[in-house]
């Protein structure tokens, strides 16, 4: 693409909390770059990132948004730009995942008057997690009253690390800034500008080791020296610049991208490893490979899967493989610019394309050249923390649930769909309420079907805590051949460990060989009915001892009936209790809401097992039913103003309190059934 070499592309992506400008500067970028021919705003709907209605509404940004331009920069080269705005609001994190691990830089948005936020940690860390070692901090926000820049650069420095480092300073009226290593530092800053060089100077010795030992013997860098080693430094991630950027104004623009071409890593310089820890060969002449990050149903195009070239050339009509689906073709190369695609020829290492209409394929799967056997590091996106029963509001919008479901959990692999057999309900699972809103309002946009979504039934268990003695003899004579089945059994907890849950231990012919598997798919049955409020038996261990038949009357089915209604009669008597799932959590939050979030754990019957810290974050790890978090994703953002986050999994089945347990069984909508009925 414009014939650019792979040394030469910048993939970056846009990141932090929600607020802090993200999509404001990307409407500073696409004007500058001649993308957008006015500056775009979230305010009036004008803006070339959010650009979707249900990002209009909310004034949010809800999808990953990718953007192409050339740049002609100040050293007379010209580079191919790729940038990604990303959604800060926690419930689309999985957008910032996926653009991130498909970017070879991060810039991290963060605005003065808010300082160092949940958000700005949460993309702070997902830039490593996906490796991306080269980083800048953009600082936007110093046009609010009550802003200093150098408070801002001494929070990211406490937050973030040493290598952050401030290379330019704003003007009192924010109308320009200043390289640092200018003589027209304002009054203000020119303390700060002294150690900010004196640091740079360091950094860029701690490049080589040829700088490095000039630099320790005392020896003056030249400039030239200066900006290679601090090149070389902020490509490894020893360097990240701090830059003051007004977005509206466009002041600091042309310095923010003079720094991103000179201090990001390019495709080539970027060391990625495929599934097996083998190093990607990033050259335009290697064989093709790609990863499938995103996929969006456009209303015109129809299904588009974007694309990261990993490595060689792309080019339309060519062949290519998906080792999930088998062969496809390339019908055509779209290269996106926010809402707007255009059509290109050829993709090397570092761009960014949307393919259409390719046959069944998803987010994660690798596109190759045939042959090839590089297959990608698939995006790790987190788990759903935020659950709903999704249920039709009309026959004809049942008839196409799940179609209309599968559609929107394409799109968005943070959202999770999956049919409980226990409580019959389809439950919708996301990273939070506006996540799952957003999602039932895509399914009434693309495929017109209008659903409700309620809390979800729990999958309740049950199980014996004594032994119990059950008995039951099935007669039954109405005319010619009768039943006759009779079954002493005893049921008692399942120790652990132990694997033999069913035993047979009748002796003296009392009940015939051929008999046994019956009475065992009694038993099986009725397990899946408890005698608490109906719900599936676990953990019990069934002794079959005793019992009579007849010559004549006796069948499977007898047998089977008899040794259901007598295990009915066992668990009955051995002391039955209902158990529930009790998730182990991870809550993140700032040390001010410390006392908020326990308590509100404790109102929740949930256990605190410890304490953690992790990057000047809070860690609360505790046990809590199931029942109780269904909605926490909101209430925890209650609770601290957006500060915390929070991780599950599930952990085990415990026994429900007895006051919990009366209004379960209560309200259960299983009816314990007797096998004679």
């Amino acid at each position: 693409m414009y014939n650019i070499p792979v040394e030469d592309v910048r993939n970056f992506v846009l990141a932090g909390h929600s607020g802090t400008g993200k999509t404001a500067l990307t409407d500073a970028l696409a004007f500058k770059l001649g993308i957008n021919d006015r500056l775009g705003s979230s305010a009036n709907g004008s803006s070339v990132s959010d650009y979707t209605e249900e990002e209009k509404n909310r004034k949010i940004s809800i999808f990953s948004a990718t953007f192409n331009a050339q740049y002609d920069a100040k050293n007379g080269k010209k580079y191919n730009l790729f940038f990604t705005d990303t959604p800060g609001f926690m419930d689309f994190y999985g957008q910032m995942r996926s653009a991130s691990r498909v970017a070879d830089a991060g810039l991290l948005m963060i605005d003065a008057s808010g300082g160092v936020e949940v958000g700005t940690r949460r993309a702070w860390k997902c830039f490593g997690q996906t490796g991306l070692a080269s980083r800048m901090i953009a600082v936007t926000g110093l046009d609010k009253d009550n802003t200093d820049f150098l408070k801002t650069v001494e929070a990211l420095r406490a937050a973030l690390g040493s290598e952050c480092s401030p290379i330019a300073f704003p003007t009192e009226d924010g109308k320009s800034i200043v390289d640092v290593f200018s003589d027209d530092i304002p009054e203000a800053f020119k303390a700060a500008a002294d150690e900010a060089r004196e640091q740079l100077m360091e950094r860029a010795a701690e490049s080589s080791d040829e700088l490095t030992e000039k630099f320790l013997m005392g020896e003056a860098l030249t400039d030239e020296e200066v900006s290679s080693g601090l090149r070389q430094a902020g490509r490894d991630g020893g360097f990240i610049p701090i830059i003051p950027v007004y977005p509206l104004s466009g002041v600091g623009v042309d310095f923010l991208l003079e720094s991103v071409v000179r201090y990001m890593s390019s495709p080539a310089e970027r060391e990625r490893t495929d599934a097996d820890d083998n190093v990607i060969e990033s050259s335009p002449d290697a064989p093709f490979a790609g990863l499938v990050w995103r996929s969006v149903s456009d209303s015109f195009v129809g299904q588009m899967s974007y694309v990261r070239v990993l490595a060689g050339t792309l080019k339309v009509d060519a062949e290519i493989e998906n080792s999930r689906t088998g062969k496809d073709k390339v019908s055509s190369l779209l290269v996106p610019c926010g809402r707007k695609h255009n059509n290109i020829d050829v993709a090397t290492p570092g761009d960014i394309v949307a393919i259409p209409k390719l046959k069944a394929t998803k987010v994660n799967d690798t596109l190759f050249t045939p042959g090839n056997t590089l297959r990608a590091r698939p995006v790790k996106f987190p788990e759903p923390v935020m659950f709903a029963a999704v249920t039709a509001e009309t026959q004809a919008d049942e008839d196409k649930l799940g179609p209309a479901l599968q559609r929107v959990v394409e799109q968005d692999p943070t959202l999770r769909t999956e049919r409980n057999t226990e409580t019959h309900e389809t439950v919708l699972m996301g990273m939070g309420d506006v996540h799952l809103d957003v999602a039932v309002r895509l399914m009434k946009q693309m495929s017109n079907v209008s659903v409700k979504l309620n809390t979800p039934r729990i999958a309740y268990r049950e199980t014996v805590t004594a032994k119990g003695e059950g008995h039951h003899r099935h007669k039954k004579q109405s005319g010619g051949r009768g039943q006759y089945g009779e079954v002493y059994l005893t049921v008692e907890k399942l120790m652990e460990g132990d694997e033999e849950w069913y035993v047979d231990e009748t002796v003296g012919g009392s009940i015939p060989g051929n008999y046994i598997p019956a009475i065992e798919k009694g038993l099986v049955e009725r397990m899946q009915n408890g005698a608490v409020a109906g719900y599936p038996v676990v953990d019990i261990k069934v002794r079959v001892y005793d019992g009579s038949y007849h010559d004549v009357d006796s069948s499977e089915i007898a047998f089977k009936i008899a040794g259901s209604t007598a295990l009915r009669v066992g668990l009955s008597n051995a002391k039955p209790v209902l158990l529930e799932p009790i998730m182990n959590v991870r809550i993140f939050t700032p040390d001010a809401f410390m006392g908020a979030v326990t308590g509100d754990l404790n109102h929740k019957r949930g256990r605190v097992l410890g304490y953690e810290s992790e990057e000047d974050m809070q860690v609360i790890v505790a046990d809590v039913p199931q029942a109780e978090l269904f909605r926490y994703a909101a209430e925890l953002r209650s609770i601290t103003g957006g500060q915390a986050s929070f991780e599950m999994k599930f952990a085990r089945y415990e026994v429900v309190p007895s006051n919990v347990a009366q209004k379960v069984i209560a309200e259960s909508p299983h009816k314990v059934r007797d096998a004679e009925e």
